[in-house]
């Protein structure tokens, strides 16, 4: 066995040495007064008894999925799925156990440190979060490869990694959603209390939600995106490289993880917590394309092998930066959609509904442009298997520093929650000035956390179709073939559906959490005075139930709707549907996410005395333009990168099935 394909797990368990070194740096720091501690804990509480609820909801459909895999496939593919899932609801659950204990401590470095202490601790516990994803993702896909050498046995690793990561994405998006739009339609808009206040019952529910929903939710979906990018660079590494390709890929990915373990020592000693950011992230990119540069020529004998990756890493940071600018309100789409919320909410939902759509233009050009360059310098023209490796190396070349991403992205909550505990424990000014700070910088990492994962989606999901062609033996799909065009369009339209079934979870989540708050102001005495404490744990409960019944059937269509169409309409026909999902599905998550983050920095820009300020009638209907936003950014839309990519990497695993037994439907007419 090759150093680099055995340096592959080695590496991932450093990752998860590294992760446990910052959780107990973290543990050393003091969490402050007695209050502090309080209300931490509610939130600790909160976020792991939900977790715990739904890993116990998850077990059921694993445990099936795994039977029926090891009957229709073979159990080593079963217990790859397994693997999968298990790392996967490990990844989210280190990372969120992190994230509630750096909150409060990040608060009390605010206020006893200053702003480069409470910078250090809150990237510290999103760094715990990044290392556990691509620790546990490399060492897994590692020793899978090690055990079985075979690419379509460790396709179940990604299926376990992409079925835990829709149902946590779904399930946290609901949860943190209800919470959210409960709180601010009745505590800011009808009470007139603000965003963080003690007195609002679904202020708990509110900052458990950003860590259900930004840290395992985030994590988990690119968990997925980072293994599913390696397992198809593998797959189409080996047809076209023989070993060179699979040694490669790990080798790139292993390198990407030492690279953000190096960058993070580079977040710090900066009064920008932006630029201090800005330079870890610089600093693991850097590092990872000078040691491409030379892996390329060493294991490939090629340099073009490198250029793709450069393509994939170009991709990813040219969409986050224009993510930044229609989300950030330092540009003019948030500040015309701030300036139309004046002739109130209808004017404020036009404007943002235009913005997420005018979005989708840039990236998706910037997509196109990096397929083709990453095909074809990977010499598609004369060998398609070597331009295909090339897209999945494009793939795996904007996530070779998922470490450092995924770190700089679960700061954002972690700074969110601190502000929430300085509101909530009535801290000086002063700490609150520093949380925001730390927290407005949070609101731009995430919407370009987003972007980076919508990027990651559409190349590793096209890397993985790729793939799967290859499985079923297609050399090309036939769009006059009525069977291709009749799953192009339920392809097309599966991105709506599930769409609309999260938004609907949203909604009917959000309306009972509205109810419980207007019925805790009406019916607890003295607690708009703050002499009674609300009932917090009644509104965690509210999402909790309806984040876990909402999110099982958008989950299971996910994996079933492409089986039966396999099966029924045969591989080609269940190319044209994840063809078609692909297209809707990336347009449909850029609209939703941009849409949605203008929507909420519009409101942000407006309570920092812009257009009235707060109380203003423009922040009223910046308020109600946040509420509608809030799914689109937090749920639908995050969730439908995990979509496409869980119904690519369906058909990959059940490939075999669909060439054996395929297109039923037409055979039962002959």
């Amino acid at each position: 066995m090759d150093f680099a394909v055995i340096a592959a797990p080695i590496v991932g368990i450093v990752a998860l040495l590294f992760a446990l070194y910052k959780a107990n740096s973290i543990e050393k720091v003091s969490p402050g007064n007695e209050r502090m501690k309080e209300i931490a804990s509610y939130i600790e509480e909160g976020a792991m008894a939900f977790l715990k609820r739904e890993y116990n909801a998850l077990s059921i459909f694993v445990i099936a999925l795994f039977i029926i895999l090891a009957l229709a496939i073979n159990w080593k593919t079963a217990v790859s799925f397994l693997l999968g899932a298990i790392f996967s609801v490990l990844a989210g659950y280190f990372g969120m156990k992190v994230a509630t204990k750096a909150n409060v401590r990040t608060a009390n470095s605010a206020m006893e440190e200053g702003m480069n202490k409470a910078l250090n601790v809150a990237f510290s516990g999103g760094a715990v979060m990044g290392m556990s994803v691509v620790g546990l993702g490399i060492l897994g896909v590692g020793v899978l490869y090690i055990l079985f050498s075979d690419p379509s046995i460790i396709t179940g690793f990604g299926l376990g990694a992409s079925s835990i990561a829709l149902f946590a994405r779904v399930g946290g998006g609901i949860y943190t959603k209800a919470a959210d739009v409960g709180a601010d339609l009745v505590g800011k808009v009808e009470a007139g209390i603000p965003e963080d206040d003690p007195r609002n019952p679904a202020v708990i529910a509110d900052n458990v939600g950003d860590n259900v929903g930004d840290v395992a939710g985030m994590g988990a979906d690119l968990f997925e995106s980072y293994v599913g990018a390696i397992i198809s660079a593998i797959t189409l590494g080996l047809v076209a490289y023989g070993d060179g390709g699979v040694k490669f890929a790990l080798a790139l990915s292993a390198v990407g993880i030492i690279a953000s373990i190096i960058g993070v020592y580079f977040v710090r000693g900066d009064k920008d917590p932006q630029k201090a950011l800005n330079n870890g992230t610089l600093v693991s990119s850097l590092i990872t394309v000078v040691i491409a540069f030379i892996l390329s020529k060493n294991i490939l004998d090629s340099y073009q092998p490198f250029v793709a990756i450069l393509a994939g890493l170009a991709v990813g940071l040219i969409i986050a930066r224009i993510t930044e600018y229609y989300t950030s309100a330092d540009y003019n789409p948030v500040k015309r959609i701030a300036s139309e919320s004046e002739t109130g909410s209808s004017t404020n939902i036009i404007g943002g509904l235009s913005v997420g759509m005018m979005s989708t233009g840039g990236p998706i050009i910037v997509i196109a442009i990096g397929i083709l360059i990453a095909f074809y310098v990977s010499g598609g023209l004369n060998d398609v298997a070597t331009g295909l490796y090339g897209i999945a190396l494009a793939a795996v070349g904007m996530l070779s520093t998922a470490g450092m991403t995924i770190a700089v992205d679960a700061y954002g909550p972690i700074a969110d929650n601190a502000g929430g505990i300085a509101e909530m424990c009535d801290l000086p000014e002063e700490v609150r000035e520093i949380t925001d700070k730390l927290d407005s910088v949070g609101n731009t990492t995430a919407a370009v956390g987003k972007g980076f994962a919508i990027g990651s989606a559409a190349l590793t999901a096209l890397a993985l179709f790729a793939s799967y062609t290859q499985a079923v033996e297609l050399s090309g799909i036939d769009l006059t073939e009525p069977a291709v065009i009749a799953g192009m369009f339920i392809g097309g339209m599966l991105p709506f559906l599930f769409s609309a079934m999260t938004m609907e979870a949203v909604g009917k989540a959000a309306f009972s959490m509205i109810e419980e708050v207007r019925r805790q102001f009406k019916e607890i005495p003295g607690i708009m005075e703050g002499k009674a404490t609300p009932e917090y744990s009644t509104c965690v409960d509210i999402s909790t139930k309806a984040a876990l019944k909402e999110m099982v059937i958008p989950g299971v269509m996910a994996v079933v709707v492409p089986v039966l169409v396999g099966l029924l309409l045969g591989a080609e026909a269940l190319g044209g549907l994840l063809a078609g999902a692909l297209v809707t599905g990336v347009l449909m998550a850029i609209f939703m996410a941009n849409a949605g983050g203008a929507w909420d920095n519009a409101k942000k820009y407006i309570e920092e005395g812009n257009h009235g300020g707060k109380g203003s009638e423009a922040h009223k209907a910046a308020v109600v333009g946040d509420t509608v936003g809030d799914p689109f950014k937090d749920t639908s839309g995050p969730s439908l990168n995990i979509l496409i990519k869980l119904m690519t990497i369906v058909s990959l695993v059940f490939a075999q099935l669909f060439l054996n037994y395929g297109g039923i439907l037409f055979n039962l007419f002959k």
